[in-house]
């Protein structure tokens, strides 16, 4: 089985996903956390065993103390790895959003590319026109419909001026004769004779024209 893989080549085995990297290097960031809490909190210990032992036992005080410093190298050697590798997770996650801003641009112009598939700009100029047209007939249409000549509604505008101006000049004529009598009437013809008051025995003239008169005042009564 060997010798077949050897000539035809090793079948490549697919690696991760950017997200698997991701909580891979997350899973370690927090293991490594852990591996600091624990070689502080030894070190506080072998600080504590050196003070006690300083005076009494000074050969159990420098082992302390040499623990100790190995906690701290170890502790150093975690600090490094650990700014690595949270570089190296800040880089996945930056490569992650610029794949997936994108995919999401590809999509995005992909579908309107779809969108614009069927369109043509001279078709769509075409139509714009059509558009503009059937409006400019629909405009025409609405202002003969509102026009009254189109029901046979033909009248001469001079002629009516004029009527418009005779009916003004009665009115008119009409005020003016009001204007022309007291208190804006005619006087009525009275129905009776006046009284008459006493005068002088009329002459033969006079009677005559008296008599004439009162023929009248008869006749009209």
């Amino acid at each position: 089985m060997s010798f077949f893989k050897n000539i035809f080549g090793k079948t490549e085995e697919k690696g991760p996903t950017t997200g698997e990297a991701i909580q891979k290097l997350r899973e370690t960031e927090d293991m490594l956390i852990k591996k600091q809490e624990f070689l502080e909190k030894k070190i506080d210990q072998e600080i504590t065993v050196a003070k006690a032992n300083g005076t009494k036992n000074k050969r159990a005080a420098i082992q302390a103390l040499k623990r100790k410093k190995r906690y701290e190298k170890q502790l150093q050697q975690i600090d490094g790895t650990l700014s690595t590798i949270e570089m190296q997770r800040e880089a996945l996650e930056g490569a992650n959003t610029n794949t997936a801003v994108l995919t999401t641009m590809k999509n995005a112009a992909d579908a309107l590319k779809a969108a614009h598939k069927h369109m043509d700009v001279n078709q769509v100029h075409d139509m714009m026109d059509d558009i503009a047209e059937q409006q400019d007939v629909a405009k025409e249409i609405s202002e003969a419909i509102s026009n009254p000549v189109a029901f046979g509604q033909d009248v001469d505008e001079d002629e009516l001026e004029k009527e418009l101006e005779a009916l003004e000049q009665e009115e008119l004529d009409k005020d003016l004769l009001k204007l022309s009598t007291p208190g804006g009437e005619l006087p009525e013809i009275p129905s009776t004779a006046p009284k008459e008051r006493p005068k002088e025995k009329p002459s033969t003239k006079e009677r005559s024209v008296e008599d004439e008169i009162k023929e009248l005042e008869a006749w009209a009564s």
